[in-house]
């Protein structure tokens, strides 16, 4: 059992009161999370105790951030059950998307090609497949969901898996919180000698993700959303895969010589991680991860799936409100997106937010998964780790009132 009290004990900013006196509480977990007192100290101590760049020189200074770049490696890699010199550290999940599209599809595909993707995927995982299919000639081909359980429609994934090279699928969705069946997709994919990237954005912060288990070939993560700092990620995936790819950017860091006739480029991971590193965002994210190893990750799932199932339920007895999802679903992560049938979502936001509430108003940064709902964009409520029944019940309470009031 997680004792939720200390959780929230450890972010100080549930403690924050807004301008309008209202208490905050924090529902926009989807778009990021917030951070722990030791990842903000680990930070700190960084720039306060240690500031230097890594891997360039040889003074005190320079060798205490070189080993703490490197030790947060292996602590963000082991927690993922990866190894070390298969992560490459990238500025989050898109960077590290980009990095297999320009790094890897871009030197193994060919024109004609074929890229599979679904709607669900965050424009993340949609633009850079649509740009190399203009710079190279490569299908993309969409697979939907049904509309009926917002689910992948498996039965067009298979038929879309013909003659394909690449999957790329969203572990769950950021606007449906819907896990996808990984597993049985990479199985899949992998009978027909696909590859496979997982953008495990929203997945990390709710579920043990082991890399090398899983048998994709690539995982992109981001920090931030699993209590760590924003401008940090990685991408996950193997030495093979590694020596089959290219640079996505050249200049410091990343290579071996330099002369007027050409350079030459460091091997494995070194090759793209150019310019100075994310120092002290990794190790604040080693800080995340090392906290977030005191708790069992089935439980961090089983708390926010029951406060999202809670939500979710009593939110549709509220007339007016739709719910776009199924939050009940066992495999649900914490996110539920719902509209008002007259009230607009971004009236209803604002609304909210002069409670106390901080939820996603929009598109969610998945536009095709809107067209394929019919609706233009959707308020989102995310949970995450420190929620309560308690802001729950409250939220609720508000929402009735601004229903009650405003329809």
């Amino acid at each position: 059992m997680l004792d939720i009290k200390s959780i929230r004990a450890d972010f100080p900013i549930l403690d924050r009161v807004l301008p309008n006196g209202k208490k905050l509480v924090y529902f926009d977990n989807a778009a990021t999370s917030q951070k722990p007192q030791c990842v903000i100290d680990a930070m700190s101590n960084f720039y306060e105790n240690y500031n230097s760049n890594a891997h360039r020189a040889n003074h005190t200074l320079a060798d205490e951030a070189s080993s703490a770049l490197e030790n947060a490696r292996s602590q963000i890699s082991n927690f993922f059950g990866a190894k070390p010199e298969n992560m490459i550290y990238t500025s989050g999940a898109t960077e590290a998307i980009n990095l297999v599209s320009y790094g890897w599809a871009k030197n193994n595909l060919q024109y004609g090609d074929v890229i599979v993707i679904t709607e669900m995927e965050h424009h993340a995982d949609i633009v850079p497949w649509q740009e190399l299919s203009k710079e190279k000639g490569v299908e993309v081909r969409y697979v939907p969901i049904n509309n009926e359980t917002f689910t992948l429609d498996m039965e067009a994934f298979e038929i879309a898996l013909e003659g394909a090279s690449l999957v790329c699928v969203t572990h769950t969705s950021n606007v449906l919180g819907i896990r996808n069946p990984i597993e049985k997709i990479i199985e899949m994919s992998k009978e027909v000698g696909c590859k496979v990237l997982i953008d495990c954005a929203q997945g990390a912060p709710h579920e043990k993700i082991d890399f090398e288990n899983l048998g994709a070939d690539f995982l992109a993560i981001s920090a931030h959303k699993m209590a760590g700092p924003t401008g940090i990620g990685c991408l996950l995936t193997s030495t093979e895969r590694i020596q089959e790819m290219g640079p996505f950017m050249t200049g410091g860091s990343m290579i071996k010589t330099v002369t007027t006739n050409g350079s030459t480029f460091k091997d494995g991971h070194a090759m793209f991680e150019t310019g100075t590193p994310r120092i002290a965002e990794a190790i604040g994210w080693g800080a995340a991860v090392e906290w977030l190893d005191q708790f069992e990750m089935e439980d961090i799932h089983s708390h926010v799936h029951e406060i999202a199932a809670f939500a979710g339920n009593e939110m549709e007895k509220i007339p007016g409100i739709k719910i776009f999802g199924n939050p009940s679903n066992k495999d649900s992560s914490g996110a539920v997106s719902f509209l008002h049938d007259s009230i607009q979502s971004q009236d209803l936001a604002l609304l909210l937010d002069q409670g106390g509430y901080a939820v996603r108003t929009g598109h969610h940064c998945a536009q095709p998964l809107m067209d394929a709902l019919g609706v233009p964009s959707t308020n989102r409520a995310s949970f995450w780790i420190y929620n309560t029944k308690e802001e729950v019940d409250g939220f609720l309470e508000h929402l009735k009132y601004i229903c009650e009031r405003f329809s």
